[in-house]
């Protein structure tokens, strides 16, 4: 297969692909761009499968950058969040939060909890979980045995299910509370976004130490009131807000000036009728892609 040709049929799935295990549109879209740098040198008319060999190009890069990433985020100032998926369109968009099914995107809090993982196990869940390659495909990708393979996805979904039970999806339940959450911050009724969350909520934020948010994790209703109860007064707003799909889930984007300034994710409890974490990305250089 010549290179126009796999770059037109490949290109999105490895930027899918790229992004699920980096977490990071741009990381995603430079070792994509590496990947078809390598492939235009290569003699392809010896490659038998070029979409297998592809991918393999693409998930060996990417498990090169996770293992040579854990180390940067560890030094990360404050909680590290990936970078938001934003889209205000359904179809026929450039822009790089479509490049895919907004039904087959990972949820922005499952994304979340892959950080998680090793960056095989990583690997080997999001081939076979999002994109649904069988264990022999997956084995030829990574160069292990299919019962390798087998083994690394049990431990990585036994890995998952340990923190969430019910592994968080793309579900349309987080409109009605993105809504609600929307209309209660408008409003200034700390009171009404709290009634929202579950006692145990958690709210991260991500400021990259750029901007202000919190170090850590707020843990509790209580304490998630208290932290809203501040932000809230102090511009947390901005002028302008604006309701969106964040990974494939309805989610809130925040301007000032016609900037963005934040967007808010959520993940729901079990039931999807209060919201369980919320995640807040403050840190411009994860916002620069949003219209």
């Amino acid at each position: 297969m010549d290179f126009q040709t796999a770059y037109n049929a490949y290109r999105s799935l490895l930027q899918a692909i790229a992004y699920r295990m980096t977490g990071s549109l741009a990381d995603a879209e430079d070792i994509v761009q590496d990947v078809f740098i390598e492939y235009s040198k290569l003699q392809t008319s010896d490659i038998a499968n070029p979409k297998a060999y592809i991918i393999r190009m693409t998930a060996n890069r990417c498990i090169n950058y996770m293992q040579s990433a854990r180390m940067r985020r560890e030094q990360y100032v404050g909680a590290w969040l990936p970078e938001p998926l934003v889209s205000f369109a359904t179809s026929g968009s450039d822009n790089p939060a479509d490049l895919y099914d907004h039904a087959e995107t990972v949820s922005y809090a499952l994304l979340v909890m892959l950080e998680q993982l090793s960056a095989v196990e990583r690997a080997v869940f999001i081939l076979r979980q999002s994109f649904d390659f069988e264990y022999s495909e997956i084995a030829d990708i990574l160069g292990k045995t299919e019962a390798n393979c087998r083994k690394i996805f049990s431990r990585a979904n036994d890995k998952l299910h340990k923190q969430s039970p019910v592994l968080p999806d793309n579900t349309a339940q987080a409109a009605p509370l993105a809504t609600a959450f929307l209309a209660a911050a408008r409003g200034g009724s700390v009171d009404a976004l709290v009634s929202l969350l579950t006692e145990d909520a958690l709210l991260t934020s991500d400021g990259g130490g750029k901007v202000r948010a919190a170090i850590f994790t707020i843990i509790g209703r209580e304490r998630v009131q208290a932290f809203l109860e501040g932000v809230v007064a102090k511009g947390f707003l901005g002028d302008s807000q604006s309701m969106a799909l964040i990974n494939g889930q309805p989610g809130i984007v925040f301007y000032r000036d016609g900037r963005p300034l934040k967007t808010i994710s959520f993940q729901l409890d079990a039931a999807g009728e209060r919201i369980e974490h919320i995640y807040i990305v403050l840190n411009p250089d994860k916002l620069q892609r949003i219209g």
